[in-house]
């Protein structure tokens, strides 16, 4: 294409820009009020008002006045010159002009998301369709009030994440991934026939899953940053899972993992030396000495009676232990009773209540993501919220307000009493 051509066809698309973002290109309308400023104060005000067919609608401030004239249309698109000019000749006007309207937009952040698995999303908010009961995280008014995740980076610690995932890929943070399996900064997912190395991708959705992209749903923090960890798909070792722990801790705020020891109801065991360095590394040395924020899944052994008590990671004083609540508020098959755990988000439970929706392996969505892996990183995503609000927030000041503010009102359970300090706990729901 010459310059010539190029010229021409970038003058009417130049024009049509310069219509959008100013006034004076676009057309006006004009409205059949006038600001005048005064002087002699209300009464010549009224007086010059009167004379020239206008009703003074009253001061604005000072000498200025707001008038309306009762012959003019209320929306013009050209400007009625003789009432001006009769106007500006009054000695006493010092300036007038007829009022133009002006678009303004209000600068809200939050506008209803058109994802199209959003309104399947009940644990998010009240008002979608599937959450009859009115029972969610709340998460609209953090929206509302601007909080959406930006400026925090959250690394799953898990099977790799779909980082070409169109649900993901805006949000994708290559310096919060690592494979630690293959030893190369690819987190990409071995593929399988049975899709069995989803769990990360799954995972990753649920917090930061892009908004208003017409695919899948939102996550929880959707304007985060994400990552993923590679660490499941291969030998796990203590070097395995403290090189995950203990990754670019400078640049990763939030570290989420939903796996742990065999829930099996008989096996007894936690971190070793070096992912116990890892931990302490990271709540002292992370953030710039604020600590890294580890969220860990308490475990889905309910059924075989397993206690998250004999988890050392779920039980270490450096995890935020979660675990799960059904949608409609009681403690699911699958959940473990123990002291360790810290507070609830939502997940699945029985056959008739609804899972949570993310995305999913081979760029898909899934609305069948279920046990207190799906819990965790619902609770990163609330932290990646508080964080944006304050990123000074210490990992000790999290677990504060986290048991702060988490609400046992929908929570149902035959256990419950109040503390010494007057909180409410229980060993389905949490301390």
């Amino acid at each position: 294409m010459d310059l010539g051509r190029a010229a021409l066809l970038l003058g009417p698309l130049l024009l049509l820009l310069a219509s959008a973002v100013d006034p004076s290109v676009a057309q006006k309308v004009f409205t059949n009020s006038w600001a005048v400023h005064i002087s002699g104060g209300a009464e010549e005000a009224d007086k010059i008002a009167q004379k020239h067919g206008f009703v003074n609608l009253g001061n604005v401030f000072g000498d200025y006045y707001h008038f309306r004239h009762r012959a003019v249309v209320k929306r013009s698109l050209s400007t009625h010159q003789g009432v001006h000019v009769r106007l500006q000749k009054e000695p006493q006007v010092v300036w007038a002009e007829q009022q133009v309207v002006k678009k303004r937009k209000k600068r809200d952040i939050y506008a209803e998301l058109s994802d199209p698995k959003f309104t399947q999303q009940w644990y998010l908010v009240s008002d979608v369709q599937y959450n009859a009961n009115h029972q969610d995280l709340n998460v609209k008014g953090a929206w509302e009030q601007g909080y959406t995740g930006k400026g925090v980076v959250v690394s799953i610690l898990d099977d790799g994440i779909e980082k070409n995932h169109p649900d993901l890929e805006e949000n994708y943070d290559p310096e919060a991934s690592y494979d630690v399996n293959d030893g190369d900064p690819d987190p990409q997912p071995r593929y399988t026939q049975v899709n069995d190395n989803r769990h990360g991708t799954r995972c990753a959705g649920e917090v930061a899953a892009v908004a208003n992209n017409s695919i899948c749903g939102v996550g929880v923090a959707y304007n985060a940053k994400i990552g993923g960890v590679r660490m499941l798909d291969g030998e796990v070792t203590d070097v395995v899972e403290a090189q995950s722990l203990s990754l670019n801790p400078q640049h990763i705020d939030i570290y989420s993992a939903s796996w742990g020891p065999e829930d099996d109801g008989k096996t007894v065991d936690g971190p070793a030396k070096l992912a116990k360095e890892a931990f302490l590394h990271g709540v002292t040395e992370g953030r710039g000495g604020r600590g890294s924020i580890f969220v860990w899944a308490s475990g889905n052994g309910g059924r075989e009676k397993d206690s998250c008590n004999c988890d050392g990671y779920t039980n270490s004083i450096y995890t935020l232990s979660i675990s799960s609540t059904t949608q409609n508020g009681n403690v699911p098959w699958y959940s473990e009773a123990c002291s360790s755990t810290l507070a609830t988000t939502y997940s699945s439970g029985n056959i008739n209540e609804k899972q949570i929706v993310t995305t999913d392996l081979r760029q898909r969505c899934t609305d069948s993501h279920t046990g207190t892996s799906a819990s965790a990183p619902l609770a990163a995503g609330i932290i990646a919220l508080a964080l944006e609000a304050n990123k000074n927030l210490t990992w000790r000041d999290m677990q504060h307000l986290v048991v702060r503010t988490s609400n046992p009102a929908h929570l149902t359970t035959n256990d419950w009493k109040t503390n010494g300090v007057g909180r409410r706990e229980t060993r389905g729901f949490g301390h």
